[in-house]
Order: structure tokens, then C-alpha cells, then sequence
């Protein structure tokens, strides 16, 4: 790990970042740029069908790439991705892109769109996929709820219709009842007027010091 980079941080009470005050400067000017072409690697891998002169090539390139990056590796309570909240999925790579439009009492509403990497068929969106943006966003509506961290107990993805790649969606979830620590999360999934899928849902809000 370089010299420059910061030292990794003490234990964090329940595994979990204590408040969501974190600089939006990690990776520096131009992580957003980063993040992006990570995420069309993903793109490209996931419909290529290379030479082996190319994929001998892109292995070299890659483990090259990789070394380099093995100097600056800093633990998940300092790295960018996944913490920077003014990117898309706040430049977490294993989630599907999404924007925040709205964020309290009455829920989480985004836009959401599944890329090719996230194709699962026929060229729509893979259903395990549509579950991890329901289960980012469930979880984030259960934590507004609380003003504190929730895990998932069961997320039931009801799948509707096709969820299509590369289309703006509109994804909304909400606390639609709560009985003490139990928060059931409710939540849609909409191609304009069309419904994808919804979910039936629970999490429960931590106790301080739980994992």
C-alpha cells in the first residue's frame, strides 16, 4: 500500500460507518471518469467474443493494471467506491447505476437503469440484478426510516413484466409498516406506466454495536 494513502481505520461500532458526513474528494477529480470506464469494461466484457491474440493482449493489460492498483487498495471505510454519494449508486460498480431524486419520510425515489453488463436475456435485464437495486434501495428507505442502518431479513421480488437495458426506470420504495425494529419495505419498478416488478420486503434496524 503506498505511503501516500491513508492507514486503514479503527474497528467501527457495528460494521458500519457511524454517519454518512464522507468527502466526496476520495479518488480525486477524476475518479467519476474512473468509475465510468470500469463500469463500460464491464459493458464491453459482457458481450465480447475476443481473438485469443486480443484476450492475450487484454490479460497482459489487465495484470498490469492490476499491480498498479494493489499500491493504492485502502480498506471499505475509506474507499471511493460505494461512499462517493455525488456518482451514480454512489460509484459502488457491483450495483446498477441509479440517481436519488427524493429521500425521506415518504420513501426513496430513483432512477434506475440496468446497463448491458446486467443483461440476463433476450435483451433485458438479469431478475438477480433488479433484486440488488431493490435491495440497495430497500435498504436505504429502511435506514431514512430510522435515521440508522437496517439489514435485510427477506426481499420477495415479484417480476411483472421485462425489465429493459439501457432505459431510464423509475424505481420507488417505501417503509409501509413498522413494528418496533421491523421495518417492511415495500417497493416499485416502472417503464413508464408499465410495472417490472415489485417487492414485498423486511428489514430490521440494528441494535448499537450489532453487525
Amino acid at each position: 500500500m503506498s505511503d501516500s494513502q491513508p492507514a486503514a481505520s479503527t474497528a467501527h461500532e457495528g460494521g458500519f460507518r457511524p454517519d454518512l458526513a464522507i468527502s466526496t474528494k476520495r479518488g480525486g477529480p477524476h475518479y467519476a471518469d474512473f468509475n465510468e470506464e470500469v463500469r463500460t469494461l464491464m459493458d464491453k466484457v459482457r458481450y465480447a467474443c475476443p481473438s485469443d491474440e486480443l484476450a492475450l493482449d487484454a490479460i497482459a493489460t489487465l495484470r498490469d493494471l492490476n499491480a498498479k492498483l494493489d499500491e493504492y487498495l485502502v480498506d471499505e471505510w475509506t474507499t471511493p467506491a460505494g461512499t462517493r454519494v455525488d456518482l451514480p449508486a454512489r460509484g459502488n460498480i457491483t450495483l446498477p447505476p441509479y440517481e436519488i431524486s427524493a429521500a425521506g419520510p415518504d420513501g426513496v425515489v430513483a432512477t434506475v437503469w440496468f446497463r448491458p453488463y446486467h443483461l440476463g436475456g433476450n435483451g433485458v435485464a438479469h431478475g438477480g440484478q433488479v433484486a440488488v437495486a431493490f435491495d440497495d434501495l430497500g435498504g436505504m428507505a429502511s435506514a431514512v426510516a430510522v435515521n440508522g442502518v437496517c439489514r435485510t431479513a427477506f426481499l420477495k421480488v415479484n417480476y411483472r413484466s421485462l425489465t429493459p437495458l439501457n432505459t431510464p426506470l423509475q424505481m420507488r420504495t417505501r417503509v409501509d409498516r413498522r413494528d418496533g425494529r421491523k421495518m417492511f419495505v415495500a417497493g416499485t419498478l416502472h417503464d413508464g406506466d408499465r410495472l417490472c416488478a415489485d417487492i414485498e420486503s423486511l428489514f430490521i434496524e440494528l441494535k448499537p454495536g450489532q453487525a
